[in-house]
């Protein structure tokens, strides 16, 4: 089980997998980014547009085309491609998935479900975007099963 939607996981993949890529100022294209990310390229064009329209990533048509990120962009957290995708549920939700769960009216689950979805929060803000370019490119991390 995966803390985001399957949407998301392949919106984080990618956006890591462009970010190592384009550092140096290259593009790369949706094809490439689809099988080292192991994600649907149909789908994953949809992700990236969406996400494009959104600021989060860039793209440029044509022969040299493909998606991009601006060196500002590395450093912003992953809580903005989450919350771009997924919404701030993550941040906010109820483990129950109730909709009134608060401080005054709490789930079962709630005060020890805050203080895990707050560690989860802090590290989604504080992780950026940039923040594994180097791991990525000498294959120490990975973005898919092998």
């Amino acid at each position: 089980m995966s803390l985001f939607s399957k949407t998301c996981e392949y919106a984080l993949r990618a956006v890591f997998y462009i970010a190592s890529k384009t550092a140096d100022g290259s593009k790369v294209g949706i094809k490439e980014i689809a099988r080292n990310v192991n994600s649907p390229e149909h789908f994953l064009g949809k992700i990236l547009q969406d996400l494009s329209r959104k600021g989060i990533l860039d793209s440029a048509k044509g022969p040299n085309g493909g998606f991009f990120l601006h060196p500002k962009s590395l450093k912003r957290p992953i809580a903005d491609i989450v919350s771009a995708v997924d919404g701030d549920n993550v941040f906010t939700g109820c483990a129950l998935g109730l909709a009134h769960c608060s401080e005054r009216n709490p789930c079962p689950l709630h005060h020890e479900f805050k203080k895990i979805r707050n560690n989860i929060a802090k590290m989604l803000t504080a992780t950026t975007i940039g923040q594994f370019n180097k791991e990525l490119t000498l294959g120490k991390i990975l973005l898919k099963e092998v």
